[in-house]
């Protein structure tokens, strides 16, 4: 087995280099739902870009969307590393050259200024841990030809990540209506992607408190400083070469994300 978590982190590791996608990893070197060894898949991943230098800054949340559940026909989250490399400016121009497949989806993100070592995490601990929030898009992207994954290959493949970008808008989480806030993903001044907090997990919050839980019962908890990214408000959005997204969240302001023209594995 640990001979096929290596090979399935270089499969991983050379899409990501070539820019050419591997095929899925479930079923032929990591059985059907072992979703512990994918995490160590992507442990291995994690190790690697702190060896190149990178800088864990937070962690993201996937699988939140029930819209995003169905399409892949996976019914729980997931969660991968954020690091520095991953983050983009608002509105600054991404190279399409640097993804394989990608998608965006629209988030909320939580800036953390207090650590959560505890598992049994109550609501209120969590309500003290937020400093504050940011309108995110997440630019997904999965090293799996084609999208056709399954839990396993997400969890392994960093939880099908690529880029974040934060909005520059920090708001407060009691000026918020984290359940009820709309959000609306335009392209070219056309609506795409709609949908609101609900629809993750219920409330991004929940989400929050997943994560938290989670990765404090591994040993590795959340820290004051991290940004987490809440998962999905609605439908991914596959990227256009060339074109322009704004993500509107209602009271959490706009955030903005560009892409070179060029050829992306998709197209």
């Amino acid at each position: 087995m640990e001979a096929d978590i290596e090979a399935a982190n270089r499969e991983l590791a050379d899409a990501r280099s070539t820019g050419k996608p591997c095929p899925p990893l479930r079923g032929r070197l990591l059985p059907e739902g072992d979703v512990e060894s994918a995490y160590r898949v992507q442990q291995l991943q994690a190790r690697a870009r702190q060896g190149r230098g990178e800088r864990r800054v937070g962690a993201k949340i996937g699988l939140t969307s029930r819209a995003v559940q169905e399409t892949f026909g996976v019914y729980q989250p997931d969660f991968g590393m954020l690091t520095d490399a991953m983050a983009v400016g608002d509105g600054v121009e991404v190279p399409i050259g640097r993804l394989l497949q990608p998608r965006v989806e629209a988030e909320i993100a939580f800036v953390l200024d207090k650590d959560l070592p505890d598992p049994q995490l109550t609501t209120v601990d969590l309500i003290r841990a937020v400093d504050h929030l940011l309108p995110a898009i997440e630019i997904v992207d999965s090293r799996i030809a084609g999208w056709d994954i399954s839990i396993v290959d997400t969890v392994a493949d960093n939880a099908s990540s690529g880029l974040f970008v934060l909005g520059t808008t920090p708001r407060r989480l009691a000026d918020v209506d984290l359940r009820l806030c709309g959000m609306v993903l335009e392209h070219a001044g056309e609506p795409v992607s709609v949908g609101a907090g609900a629809a993750c997990l219920g409330n991004p919050l929940h989400a929050l408190h997943w994560l938290a839980g989670t990765l404090a019962r591994a040993g590795d908890p959340l820290r004051a400083g991290d940004v987490v990214l809440s998962g999905a408000l609605g439908p991914m959005v596959p990227v256009t070469p060339g074109a322009a997204y704004e993500a509107r969240i209602s009271g959490l302001g706009s955030v903005r994300t560009c892409f070179s023209k060029g050829v992306t594995s998709d197209h």
